[in-house]
């Protein structure tokens, strides 16, 4: 059971480990409890040292990933396929509300920070899958002003 707050790397360090160890526990167990206690503990670690505002939604994932010790394919789950994952990670596609749901349920990430605006690489800014909407409704307009 959790018995210190986290003030430093190592401490942050510890309590992820520790977190994933846990995995998803079963609701109303001494280990679901522990889970939660630190999920807020590593919440404020993270509010404090890495502010919201300084990140945006694909910085952020990557930071998680690299202190998570996680790969591209490690992500697949959350993306449907490989190609998904890269072209969120290079910014040729937004995250979708269904991406940012796995991410926050499956390796706790801040839906707050998932949900902010991202800068695709054709310059467009986008929140997540409005973008794609956006896109398709831009892409039929053109069609047909160019078909009639």
């Amino acid at each position: 059971m959790v018995t210190k707050l986290i003030k430093t790397d190592a401490d942050y360090q510890t309590a992820l480990k520790r977190i994933r160890d846990l995995g998803e526990p079963d609701e109303g167990t001494a280990e679901f409890e522990e889970a939660e206690i630190l999920t807020m503990l590593l919440v404020k670690y993270e509010e404090e040292n890495y502010p919201a505002e300084e990140l945006d939604p694909i910085e952020y994932l990557k930071i998680r990933m690299e202190v998570l010790g996680l790969t591209q394919k490690d992500l697949v789950v959350y993306f449907g396929n490989k190609g998904n994952v890269s072209k969120v990670l290079n910014r040729k596609r937004p995250l979708s509300l269904q991406n940012i749901r796995a991410l926050r349920k499956g390796l706790r990430l801040s839906g707050e920070i998932l949900l902010a605006e991202i800068e695709l690489k054709n310059n467009k800014s986008t929140t997540g899958r409005v973008a794609e909407e956006i896109t398709l409704e831009q892409h039929l307009s053109e069609h047909e002003e160019r078909g009639s």
